[in-house]
Formats: structure tokens, sequence, C-alpha cells
């Protein structure tokens, strides 16, 4: 009975801490009824394991432990792959950024050694908080 309780407390505490964050408003909705639905049947789980064990046998795995164990590493592998396609996304935007930011610097500093004339010698893009000028 106390191991139930434990539990139920640490996932409620996750359940808050994951709907309250800070930066919680950047997680899709799916994502949060999703945890939300997981977290329930994790409760019913730890409630009643007796009904968990009648599932996984009627579904053909043994025993209710190996069903749920089964469920994690089907999350975890989800979970992976959402980061590591999170990362890319926010790798390949790096990586404009710092093209962006060279190509910026080197207009800025040929324009100041004379090398750009004409109609193009102003043409630098503005980036909002970058200085105009190297080092000021």
């Amino acid at each position: 009975m106390i191991v139930q309780l434990l539990l139920l407390v640490a996932v409620a505490a996750l359940l808050v801490l994951f709907v309250r964050n800070r930066h919680g408003v950047r997680v899709a909705a799916g994502k949060r009824v999703a945890l939300v639905l997981f977290a329930l049947v994790n409760v019913y789980a730890v409630i009643r394991p007796d009904d968990l064990t009648a599932l996984a046998q009627a579904i053909g795995v043994g025993r209710g432990t190996d069903l749920v164990l089964y469920a994690l590493v089907v999350g975890f592998l989800s979970v992976t792959l959402n980061q590591y396609l999170r990362f890319q996304g926010v790798d390949a935007r790096v990586t404009e950024l710092a093209r962006t930011l060279a190509v910026r610097e080197a207009e800025i500093v040929n324009r100041d050694r004379g090398l750009l004339v004409g109609p193009d010698a102003r043409a630098v893009p503005v980036v909002p908080g970058v200085p105009d000028e190297p080092g000021a």
C-alpha cells in the first residue's frame, strides 16, 4: 500500500510539473492530452494491478509488469525520436542563422574597405539586435 501511495504521488507531481511548466506553452496540445492519458492509465495500473495482468493475458502477454515494460519501451523510443527530430530542426535553424550572419559581416567588412561600390554599398540587410558596424 505504501508503494502505491508513493507511485501515485510521483505521477501526480510529474503531471503537475509538466502542465504548470513555464515553457509548457510550446508543447502541443496533443502531447499534453497523451501525457494526461498516460498518467491516468498509470494511476489505474497502480490502483488495480490485477486488472492490468488480466489485460496483459488477454492480449497474449504473460504478466501486467511485462505489458508495462513494453509500453515504456515504445514510449521511450517515441520520445527519443521526437527529441532527435526537434534537434535536427534547431540545428538547421542555427546553421542558417550562422550563414546569414557570416554573409552580413563579410558585406560590412567589404563596404568598410571600399570594395563595394555603387547601389550595393548600402545593401546590407539589417538584422534586429546586431549593430551595423563591427565592434559597435
